[in-house]
């Protein structure tokens, strides 16, 4: 594409450039950018006292950036999501239901590393996302770019599970364990239990038991193995947090009959979650922070689990970058305290 300043004396190479920038030819009228000018645009702009223009020309092998991020939108498996109309070099993608999203950063990127008038931006990996919102855009940068480089583009993104929307599985079957030591107020536990049910509701799953034990390995097992026998997933609340993998609760879904898949996770709030598994299904032990409704690392597990997302421990491992949340007031002891005031 030839893209600069041509004089308006070159008016017969001018027709069917696109112009670069808005232009005012009348107290009414303005050509905007994009314009694809005619022989009548260009005699207004002459009359306009307009001695120049700047322009973008086409050349052989160039695709128009409509055509160009129309080609590449096409080739994207919707997985999903649903693709919007082109305009502007643009084309937005938006989530077809509730659910988390899950891209191949690697395909993203390698389109992106082909040539700076080619874009592709998503929302982060593994956000949730809604219904209609946008997760994903093409955009293409100038008025035209090489075909070829954007046949080279549209390969890297025409494989499946480029970008996905994993939707919610409605109906999924959630038990609720919660232990009690002495002095456990059941004000605490109610309050939880609130949380927890609007938590899973957003998730479309459904909250199908609740119960409460001693906070001892013996009676947690019992109920744990009661509980997993008709449900989908199985959260234990825990009235201490678990320090060490043989504590009460990891024990607790070993004696049960599970295995402990990971104890911890490099997201705060969310440090002390346990993942295991009974038979397949889903063992959490929650943190402390999942009694507060502001997010934390059981957001990020559980969101996953309700997508019908496998999570392993490798993929807890994996959550460190961007695992750093926003503090949470009922943390008893927070990451960093305050100067002791100025006696002066």
């Amino acid at each position: 594409m030839w893209f600069g300043t041509r004089p308006l004396d070159d008016a017969d190479d001018l027709v069917g450039a696109t112009l670069a920038h808005s232009i005012q030819i009348a107290p009414r009228r303005k050509l905007r950018k994009g314009h694809v000018l005619t022989p009548e645009s260009l005699v207004a702009i002459g009359e306009a006292g307009i001695a120049e223009i700047t322009v973008a020309i086409p050349e052989a092998g160039d695709m128009t950036e409509d055509a160009a991020a129309g080609h590449i939108a096409d080739v994207f498996a919707l997985e999903g999501f649903r693709r919007e109309d082109v305009g502007t070099g643009r084309v937005n993608f938006h989530a077809a239901a509730d659910g988390v999203l899950v891209v191949a950063p690697g395909r993203i990127d390698a389109l992106n590393a082909i040539d700076p008038a080619i874009t592709l931006a998503t929302l982060p990996n593994h956000s949730p996302v809604s219904e209609g919102q946008m997760i994903a855009t093409v955009k293409i940068i100038p008025f035209a770019v090489d075909g070829a480089l954007v046949e080279k583009a549209a390969a890297e993104v025409t494989a499946p599970d480029t970008i996905r929307v994993h939707p919610f599985r409605r109906g999924l079957k959630v038990a609720m364990i919660q232990t009690r030591v002495k002095g456990t107020k059941s004000s605490m536990l109610d309050k939880t239990w609130r949380i927890t049910n609007a938590r899973l509701e957003s998730m479309h799953a459904v909250m199908t038991d609740e119960s409460r034990t001693d906070h001892a390995v013996g009676p947690l097992a019992e109920e744990i193995a009661a509980q997993i026998a008709g449900n989908d997933i199985v959260l234990v609340f825990g009235a201490s947090a678990v320090t060490d993998p043989r504590d009460v609760v990891p024990k607790a879904i070993e004696q049960a009959g599970g295995t402990i898949l990971h104890v911890g996770m490099p997201v705060d709030p969310g440090n002390l979650l346990v993942l295991g598994e009974i038979g397949g299904k889903p063992v959490i032990g929650a943190p402390g922070c999942a009694r507060s409704p502001k997010e934390n690392g059981f957001d990020w597990v559980m969101r996953r689990l309700c997508a019908g997302i496998a999570v392993k421990g490798d993929d807890i491992v994996a959550m460190g970058v961007g695992g750093l949340l926003t503090e949470i007031p009922i943390r008893p002891h927070p990451r960093e305290r305050q100067a002791p005031a100025s006696d002066k």
